[in-house]
């Protein structure tokens, strides 16, 4: 009775490659790959970059820095640039994928389509991560703003069950640290998933922007107007923390719809 062959070096490399990747590992995948494809080109982050500060000059430009005018409005000039910036960057999420098909690999691919939504907004939330760190300390330069000082410019309480309740004091510069971490958060979370959706639109540059700004209002309503209040130090409708509280409920259930959601989204 003769032994069994042993398996080709081919039949054993066709089964590794039809084992499903685990849910981390193709994050992992995906969000290194964005990463090294964007710091080879910078396509996106430079074009973002220059437009956010073409914004931050042109607007600084047309009031004077120290007015009262300005400080009022400068929480909405903010995030005027960072939500066009962010959407020249977000268009291009699964841009880059449509040629030669690279698309429906990752769709044929062993992974789960909440793995594919992940990596993308992890990269996306560092390419806009990157650009408003660079960009806020400009923002603070042209608009005479003190990040760094000993006012309090936020006071967050907590009550919650079982611990007494205590509060936080965070002054300019952690406060829009803060904000401008939620909100990229939010932009990035809603953001991946509409680039996905206008991947197979002709002009999906024009039609991201029609799809995303409605959705966004309450969360662009929020940090201007927590934005606004950090920066006037004290004069606001409500308290910041309360706008907070909305960008952060926002984020979280946007991102847990996006989640479910995307197996149907990359499907259409």
């Amino acid at each position: 009775m003769s032994a069994a062959a042993p398996p080709s070096p081919h039949h054993a490399t066709e089964t590794a490659r039809s084992e499903p990747v685990s849910f981390w590992g193709a994050v992992t995948a995906i969000f290194r790959k964005d990463l090294i494809a964007e710091f080879r080109t910078k396509e996106v982050f430079n074009s973002s970059a220059v437009f956010a500060l073409l914004v931050i000059v042109i607007f600084s430009m047309a009031f004077e820095p120290t007015s009262a005018e300005a400080r009022a409005l400068s929480g909405g000039l903010l995030w005027v640039a960072f939500t066009f910036s962010g959407m020249l960057a977000l268009s291009r999420t699964f841009a880059r994928e449509v040629p030669n098909d690279c698309l429906l690999g990752l769709q044929m691919a062993p992974i789960s389509p909440a793995a594919i939504y992940t990596g993308k907004f992890f990269s996306n939330l560092i390419f806009l991560g990157l650009l408003e760190l660079i960009l806020l300390p400009l923002f603070a330069v042209f608009y005479n703003i003190r990040l760094w000082g000993p006012e309090v410019a936020l006071q967050w309480s907590f009550d919650l069950p079982g611990i007494s309740p205590f509060e936080i004091g965070l002054g300019v510069g952690p406060a829009l640290l803060l904000i401008v971490g939620l909100g990229t958060w939010g932009l990035a979370a809603v953001g991946t998933s509409f680039a996905a959706m206008a991947t197979s639109v002709r002009m999906r540059e024009l039609m991201l922007p029609v799809l995303l700004l409605p959705i966004e209002i309450p969360l662009l309503l929020s940090l201007v107007e927590a934005t606004s209040a950090v920066i006037q130090a004290g004069d606001f409708l409500l308290d910041p923390s309360t706008w907070l509280k909305i960008c952060f409920g926002f984020d979280v259930i946007f991102t847990l719809l996006s989640l479910f959601l995307f197996e149907y989204i990359l499907g259409d």
